[in-house]
């Protein structure tokens, strides 16, 4: 798609971004991705993120570098009286403040909503925090392992003969900075119709336990209590990943009715869909253990990408599991700009995915890698019209 030359969506937004970690910088990143300006403010020696995982030349993670991309960084020590009045005045000129530290902290240091709120009533305070604002947990501190376990997605997760997993990501944390996007956005958009901005509270927890999809209501309606089932899903058949002949592995959902019937015919097995067992779908999932045996039994004939055109070809939903290495030389992940590459002030190259989602006419696109520490201090402050010498 061709870049288009109206501004990018959110461009003439700033936001302040006052976090650390996954889930506040992440935010930041997917504002900075739609073209807000956004300000990181570190601690002098620079955030955690930078040390985890593996180090760049630079003696930053590569995750750090990709993970705050696009933004300007700063430093200042919160601890001190005159830092903190430097921010307030920054403050002043953002649109939106974005923090993901432990309630009350930053009201301890005169950050908090109500006193920068007092003299910026249309700021928007976008706060992440473990269980929210208030609640008996409030004061807990709250990172995403514990958020994905308390939400009830580890619950759900793994095999049932073994114990609770983790995802392989920080999904908990992320899902929590697309909620506090999501709340930004609003509040953006709700200042433009009443002229006021809002303070939006996101709960790591709470974040979680949103996407928990029909657990709650089956549970409230007839004790239902979701656990762990594998790869196999509960409530729909067939669908889960099957073994190929060259020893990789196929994701397929063929439940649905039409769906179904396809893939019988491509496995050359029409008559399955005629089949007491397997004619709809309750009856796929009663029998879900003995219909991915009959399909594996059939995968395990097929080399993976023949099988992968097969059921493309098939009209069958299907693609195989698929490794970073994989993904980084695929040629649709490639065509859709999602292999990326952003440099940061020491021209050192870094591999970064691509800006979800795609605009047609205010299109985003990738600027700058995040690098040193403190590096746009002085440019911004001098941008702001602030004083060098309050930086401190």
């Amino acid at each position: 798609m061709e870049r288009s030359s109206f501004q990018p969506p959110l461009s003439g937004i700033r936001v302040l971004e006052l976090g650390s970690s996954v889930s506040g910088p992440f935010a930041g990143r997917l504002l900075a991705d739609l073209g807000a300006e956004v300000l990181k403010v570190e601690p002098l020696e620079g955030e955690q993120l930078r040390t985890w995982g593996m180090q760049a030349p630079d003696g930053s993670s590569w995750w750090f570098k990709s993970h705050n991309r696009g933004k300007k960084l700063l430093a200042f020590d919160l601890h001190e009286p005159r830092a903190v009045e430097t921010v307030k005045a920054i403050t002043r000129r953002c649109d939106v403040l974005l923090e993901n530290f432990r309630p009350g902290r930053l009201a301890e240091w005169g950050l908090g909503y109500e006193a920068l709120a007092a003299d910026h009533p249309g700021l928007i305070y976008v706060s992440i925090s473990g269980y929210g604002q208030d609640g008996p947990y409030s004061g807990r501190p709250g990172y995403g392992n514990v958020a994905e376990s308390m939400g009830g997605l580890r619950y759900v997760t793994g095999f049932p003969d073994r114990p609770p997993v983790r995802m392989g990501i920080s999904v908990g944390d992320q899902v929590s900075a697309l909620y506090a996007v999501i709340g930004t956005l609003a509040a953006l958009q709700a200042r433009e119709r009443d002229g006021m901005g809002d303070f939006v509270d996101v709960g790591l927890v709470e974040s979680c336990f949103s996407l928990t999809e029909a657990a709650l209501p089956e549970y409230n309606a007839a004790g239902i209590v979701c656990a762990r089932s594998g790869n196999r899903f509960l409530r729909a058949a067939p669908s889960n990943v099957y073994e190929t002949r060259d020893g990789r592995w196929m994701a397929i959902g063929g439940n649905g009715q039409g769906i179904f019937r396809r893939l019988c015919e491509a496995m050359g097995h029409s008559e399955l869909a005629g089949d007491a067992r397997f004619s709809n779908n309750a009856a796929r999932v009663a029998n879900a253990a003995e219909l991915d045996a009959i399909i594996e039994a059939w995968t395990k004939t097929q080399e993976s990408d023949a099988l992968n055109d097969l059921l493309a070809k098939a009209g069958v939903p299907a693609g195989p599991v698929m490794s970073v290495a994989d993904i980084a030389r695929d040629p649709h992940f490639r065509a859709r700009g999602m292999i990326a590459s952003i440099r940061d002030e020491r021209g050192q190259e870094i591999a970064t995915p691509g800006i979800v989602p795609k605009f047609r006419h205010h299109a985003a696109h990738l600027t700058t890698a995040a690098g040193a520490v403190d590096r746009d201090t002085d440019a911004v402050l001098r941008e702001l019209g602030l004083a060098l010498e309050a930086r401190r």
